[in-house]
């Protein structure tokens, strides 16, 4: 299937890492929805300086419930109609707000501001039907009982409405990412689609462990990465020089990435915050130590841990008495070299934007997972006979097929 036949409208877009990834693997975005105007700025800038045209249906700069009522829902009914005049498919995507399901966050569930607003993407997707969607979120939706149930909740609502579910808990250094971060994924697809191609889906809501290709373009498995001998603590020296040691990825490591990126000449190197105090504290800690919840020293032959920027929590540079640069924070999310953000932008509105984004890497390696899955010449697949007598209504994802 060619990708430039595909489009997409993005929902809770940020500054656009999520899209960006799509959009080079040859996806088009057709539309942009995000209610926070300097991040929709950033998208826009961003897009500008890469050289890619702007949406064919513009940005939508307001709260996603608008979209699924009243005038504003027929109007995007309108534009989805429109687009499936001139497209193959079209596609949803997005990662909504998650700090009310993270376990380091605000832990509300889906009665918090911004947990509800996962079930609005859900009802957003269920009211339009695109061909496939893309949800992304924490791990703690998956991973925390209580989050857990609401997740089954949604996962149950777009089976009724004819949704076939495949769902991985991701880390981003799977995809070349120098960092250790958790993601749950789920995507789903139109039951018609998915026939069209050659796979019943009368017997099952999920698609079957092996038959969505998820391993596909996984190019450093977890159980491999985290094996190595990774380097855990060196004493902090100002401007100090410290060769990689043998026996790791360099490629997945902090300082790899300050040089692909040339973070010290990036238009961003000079956006960090600057404290009045406590330049003291950071000339104490270890470089590498990163244990506790906030003033991690990252190591420069190591992975970040996750890039979450918010709640002080804070990432110092490994060989510098200072914390790490927007253009540093850039490079830990794996965006290319020439990916920049505004300098008018708000140093808190950078950092949280850049740590609220999906890693470009692993964004590009979801995109070209499902193309892989829709280029497929022949989806085949038949029911286990001890599944076509018993037929149950939902499927465990984990339970296991022949294909």
């Amino acid at each position: 299937m060619n990708s430039k036949n595909i489009q997409l409208f993005s929902f809770f877009s940020g500054a656009g890492f999520l899209d960006l990834g799509f959009e080079h693997s040859g996806f088009n975005v057709a539309f942009v929805n995000e209610i926070y105007p300097p991040f929709l700025e950033a998208y826009c800038y961003s897009r500008q300086i890469l050289g890619i045209p702007e949406p064919e249906y513009g940005y939508f700069e307001d709260d996603i419930i608008n979209l699924t009522e009243g005038n504003r829902k027929e109007h995007l009914q309108v534009l989805v109609k429109q687009t499936r005049q001139t497209s193959d498919l079209i596609g949803f995507i997005a990662g909504p707000p998650c700090p009310d399901f993270s376990v380091g966050g605000k832990n509300r569930g889906k009665n918090g501001d911004q947990g509800k607003l996962t079930a609005c993407y859900v009802e957003l997707i269920c009211q339009q039907r695109p061909d496939f969607f893309v949800f992304e979120n924490v791990k703690g939706l998956w991973s925390t009982k209580k989050h857990r149930m609401f997740y089954e909740e949604m996962k149950r609502k777009l089976t009724f409405n004819n949704y076939r579910l495949t769902e991985r808990l991701i880390n981003a250094i799977e995809y070349g990412v120098p960092q250790d971060r958790d993601r749950l994924i789920l995507i789903g697809f139109q039951e018609s689609l998915l026939n069209n191609i050659g796979f019943d889906s009368c017997y099952s809501s999920v698609i079957p462990d092996g038959l969505f290709p998820w391993k596909q373009h996984i190019i450093y498995p977890r159980d491999q990465v985290f094996s190595y001998s990774w380097p855990k603590l060196d004493s902090f020296v100002e401007n100090s020089v410290l060769d990689c040691p043998p026996g790791i990825p360099e490629e997945l490591t902090v300082e790899y990435w300050f040089r692909k990126n040339n973070v010290v000449f990036h238009p961003n190197a000079e956006h960090y915050f600057k404290p009045r105090a406590g330049l003291a504290k950071f000339s104490i800690i270890p470089e590498g130590d990163d244990c506790k919840k906030s003033y991690k020293r990252l190591h420069r032959w190591r992975y970040s841990p996750t890039a979450c920027y918010g709640n002080n929590e804070v990432h110092l540079h490994p060989y510098k008495i200072r914390r790490i640069s927007a253009a540093e924070a850039l490079a830990i999310q794996s965006l290319p070299k020439e990916f920049v953000l505004p300098s008018k932008m708000s140093l808190s509105s950078m950092f949280k934007t850049i740590g609220n984004g999906v890693p470009y890497l692993a964004a590009r390696g979801i995109a070209e997972t499902i193309l892989d899955f829709l280029s497929q010449k022949y989806l085949t697949y038949k029911v286990p006979m001890i599944h076509q007598l018993e037929l149950p209504l939902v499927y465990s994802s984990s339970e296991k097929y022949t294909i």
